[in-house]
């Protein structure tokens, strides 16, 4: 009897060991789990829910469904022109074979590690084959914008045939023939190639920014000077041009102007002289003696003022300042 009873109490610990070790384990949702037995796996499971295991012997190993993301170190890569660059780039991925995953890299920090590994030799490779200007730009349409005042920033239209070439349309910048989403696009293909044998599916690939290292910054900022001084220097030529055409249209006008003025000022004092002469003709004939002492008296006040001193006064001149009479 007391043997009986060892073998249920041992029995019964037994299942309430089996319990505790826990038979049953639950998978939340965007969850998926690879049951690993003896470090071999046996189940994949990929619906959420509740599940049997058997104790002490299956491992469940959890992963998640989601798009995880995975964010790159910004990093300095040449082009193929030679011209270094900061690239930083980011990417969405999934477990897409729990399965293979497992059995390639088990851990999630083990495939972080691996998708940088993979992505950042593809990213170096695809920026080393293209130009600078293929890195940085999305289109050609900087090369379709016509060079008019107000793109410039300019009020007034101007000819822009004084414009330096490097302002004229289409000139100032090399056509495009992938650009930096293409550039993208083609990352994602070269990295999806990669990482199915690691159960892993890439969503995308995104530059998250480029930029330019900090000597190439600085050649392209004396660049850019260097051209606005150019562009602002063809404008201020245009103008002192304009300048100087509208200084000789308001030349040409005074001119026109005083000539004509000139031209009715001599005909008004040719009329007026006239009618002063037959005025002072009219007043000789009606007073002969008259006119001479007025014109006498008119002479002395526009004359005599200007006298520091008289020698003699014994002139003909003089005849009206002592004689009434003229005499």
């Amino acid at each position: 009897m007391k043997v009986l009873l060892r073998i249920v109490t041992g029995m019964v610990v037994i299942i309430i060991g089996i319990f505790i070790v826990g038979p049953f384990y639950i998978i939340e949702e965007g969850e998926q789990a690879v049951i690993v037995q003896m470090g071999r796996i046996v189940d994949v499971i990929a619906e959420g829910g509740p599940h049997v295991k058997t104790p002490f012997i299956d491992e469940v190993v959890r992963y998640p469904k989601r798009i995880m993301a995975w964010n790159g170190e910004q990093k300095s890569m040449p082009t193929r022109e030679k011209q270094y660059i900061w690239v930083d780039i980011t990417a969405r991925w999934k477990i897409a074979d729990p399965k293979k995953f497992y059995e390639s890299i088990s851990t999630i920090d083990a495939a972080y590690s691996k998708l940088a590994e993979v992505i950042d030799s593809e990213v170096r490779t695809v920026i080393a084959d293209n130009y600078l200007r293929e890195t940085v730009r999305n289109s050609n349409v900087i090369m379709e914008r016509s060079a008019t005042p107000d793109s410039l920033g300019i009020g007034d239209s101007i000819d822009l045939a004084q414009i330096p070439i490097l302002v004229q349309p289409g000139t100032s910048h090399e056509p495009i023939q992938k650009g930096r989403r293409k550039l993208a696009e083609e990352i994602l293909t070269r990295s999806r190639k990669m990482v199915p044998e690691y159960g892993i599916e890439l969503i995308d690939v995104v530059a998250r920014q480029i930029r330019y290292s900090d000597e190439l910054t600085q050649s392209v900022y004396a660049r850019m000077i260097k051209e606005r001084n150019q562009i602002a220097q063809a404008f201020r030529s245009d103008g002192e041009g304009k300048r100087a055409e509208w200084l000789g249209k308001m030349d040409n006008e005074r001119r026109s102007l005083m000539s004509a003025a000139y031209e009715t000022s001599e005909t008004i004092r040719g009329t007026a002289d006239a009618e002063a002469t037959r005025l002072y003709a009219d007043a000789y004939n009606r007073d002969r003696n008259f006119f001479d002492f007025w014109r006498a008296v008119e002479s002395y006040r526009s004359i005599l003022p200007k006298f520091d001193k008289t020698l003699s006064t014994g002139l003909e001149y003089f005849k009206y300042l002592y004689s009434p009479q003229g005499r």
